[in-house]
């Protein structure tokens, strides 16, 4: 039970910070110097980041091992939210939010394998229940608490409450599951792969989240993100088909 409070934890913790800089824009982009439109980027290379690195879980498993890997990934997403708290830029902010969103990555799907791993198959449906209640509640308590943080102590707390939970997070889940690990192989990077993925999830990922501010394919910046996308994946699909070791397992 101690293991899934833990993986529950991190998981509230990853999904949390997806929504909590929200409603702490107007105070972020205020304190930095910046026009409110430009503060969007604090939550859009958040997101973008992370939808490039989930892809590559299958693969960062098999070479480094999912307790390790979900254990790292837990202790680098709190040394980026410390650092985030500390930016005293836009630009350090939002390079701290893409190394948040990076490995934030392999942390859901991560604590979904290790959770199964601690439970009878007639137990599985009841503990990922419980795991879910996280990524449900999580995007209903980020606006609440970051505008409550943001107004009652400064915008630099909503990144600051991260250390503590994925700290003691960390630690349990090393603590019971290290003798679980997961068999590891030394795997080649597939670099053009990897190129390629992070090119169409990239622009994908901005065109969704700019899409509306710029009137979607109104804009030509739109547009030509959408191509780069569209492109972008056919090739992508195509070159991991034909590789023998592809950075996302396609077949």
């Amino acid at each position: 039970m101690l293991g899934t409070v833990a993986l529950s934890l991190a998981t509230f913790m990853n999904v949390l910070d997806s929504s909590i800089a929200n409603v702490s824009l107007p105070a972020i982009a205020g304190n930095l110097g910046v026009s409110p439109t430009q503060g969007t980027w604090v939550i859009t290379s958040f997101g973008v980041s992370n939808a490039i690195s989930v892809p590559l879980t299958g693969w960062l498993t098999q070479r480094f091992g999912a307790v390790r890997l979900f254990t790292l990934s837990v202790l680098l997403f709190v040394l980026a939210s410390w650092m985030c708290g500390l930016a005293s830029s836009l630009e350090m902010l939002i390079g701290f939010r893409v190394l948040q969103g990076l490995v934030a990555g392999p942390m859901i799907p991560l604590s979904q394998t290790l959770l199964l791993s601690s439970y009878p198959p007639a137990k599985a449906g009841m503990a990922l229940a419980m795991w879910a209640m996280t990524t449900l509640v999580a995007p209903v308590t980020g606006p609440l608490l970051g505008g409550w943080i943001t107004d009652n102590m400064s915008w630099p707390w909503i990144f600051y409450i991260n250390i503590p939970v994925g700290l003691g997070a960390a630690l349990v889940t090393w603590r019971i599951y290290a003798k679980r690990e997961t068999p590891t192989q030394k795997l080649p990077i597939d670099t053009v792969g990897l190129s390629l993925l992070v090119m169409w999830v990239g622009a994908l990922q901005i065109m969704l989240d700019k899409g509306k501010e710029l009137d979607w394919f109104e804009s030509n910046q739109i547009v030509i993100l959408g191509l780069v996308a569209l492109i972008g994946f056919v090739v992508f699909v195509v070159w991991e088909l034909t590789q023998d070791h592809p950075v996302v397992e396609l077949r």
